[in-house]
């Protein structure tokens, strides 16, 4: 585990580092910037930009080590949230070994320390929907936590997400309003700026379709989103509290994005703590889908099927988190009913 870190060779933070970089320090653009060799650039809205800018007052290093401190001090809360009383060295190695946890350090991701924003607002009080508002702010996923806290008839909070969400995003838009506009009216809609949705780490309804050839897409893949939002609405509703709410609000947030790579998620973590499931587990921690990483999987023959229900585990299970039962559990002081 000593090597994980490494693995992905911090690829993600490189990204940032460099933009924010040629953002201040060479008059670049935001959405132009490239890291160089690739045709990788930056895809969050512009609020994140400046919530990075402490990167372009350090070396290179120094913002893996600071990445890497923040996604240690999320996990720790996290872990506190999510599993009190369990003990810390279990634990943080069942953490550990989750494939999106590791490829979240290694890339040097911000998804642990959003999902951490996020469950500050797990229970209510007086600050309630600030966690979530900015973590929406940051990247879009989240918003739909919002409209968990609406369903859960936790009105003042979903107010208060909303409001912050919305004066993060103008203070963005204030103070960088050239790429604002850029990111709002064309960088946002343009899904093939992340990567090719057909790549196999595409874990989402976007990506399976991608992989059997884009059948139907202009009007399967709507009709698919609709449908999750359905039943994730219908479940929310009648959730016993509200982490079984906040678990079926990652699962179909990870269902529903045109592109769910693997280190997103982390967004399943208190799906997966609620459900207590070894083979899911296991599953998560396995890198199956990767086996199918140069060989696009198609229906002819057993080999076509297998590969098709193969490289797209990911999504099986995520579905399988959002419509299993939940139990209520008994309250501890990080839950409320």
């Amino acid at each position: 585990m000593v090597t994980v870190p490494f693995y992905r060779g911090w690829f993600d933070l490189y990204v940032y580092y460099g933009t924010i970089n040629d953002w201040v320090r060479h008059s670049g653009q935001i959405y132009d910037y490239l890291l160089p060799g690739t045709p990788y650039g930056f895809t969050y809205p512009p609020f994140a930009a400046l919530c990075m800018l402490p990167d372009a007052l350090v070396p290179r290093g120094v913002a893996v080590g600071l990445a890497f401190a923040l996604n240690t001090a999320a996990s720790v809360y996290l872990l506190r949230r999510l599993v009190p009383g369990w003990p810390p060295v279990v634990a943080v190695c069942l953490f550990a070994m989750l494939e999106p946890v590791r490829d979240s350090f290694s890339l040097g991701q911000v998804n642990l320390p959003l999902l951490a924003l996020v469950l500050t607002d797990l229970r209510p009080h007086r600050f309630s929907g600030v966690g979530i508002g900015l973590a929406a702010a940051v990247k879009l996923t989240p918003a739909l936590f919002i409209g968990s806290l609406l369903l859960t008839r936790r009105r003042r909070a979903a107010g208060t997400a909303t409001g912050v969400a919305l004066a993060a995003t103008g203070a963005g838009w204030l103070l960088a309003p050239g790429p604002s506009r850029r990111y709002w009216t064309s960088a946002l809609w343009d899904t093939g700026r992340v990567g090719d949705p057909a790549y196999v780490s595409n874990q989402s309804l976007r990506g399976v379709l991608a992989r059997l050839g884009d059948p139907g897409h202009p009007v399967l893949w709507p009709l698919l989103v609709l449908a999750v939002l359905a039943v994730w609405a219908h479940r929310v509703r009648r959730a016993p509290d509200q982490l079984t709410a906040f678990a079926l609000t990652g699962a179909a947030a990870c269902l529903v994005s045109p592109v769910t790579w693997v280190h997103h998620l982390v967004w399943l973590l208190p799906a997966l703590v609620l459900a207590r499931s070894a083979v899911g587990h296991v599953l998560l921690c396995s890198s199956l889908v990767w086996l199918w990483r140069f060989d696009a999987p198609g229906w002819p023959g057993v080999a076509g099927v297998v590969g098709f229900l193969g490289a797209n585990a990911y999504v099986w299970f995520t579905l399988w988190l959002l419509l299993r039962r939940y139990r209520a559990r008994p309250l501890t002081p990080h839950q409320t009913p």
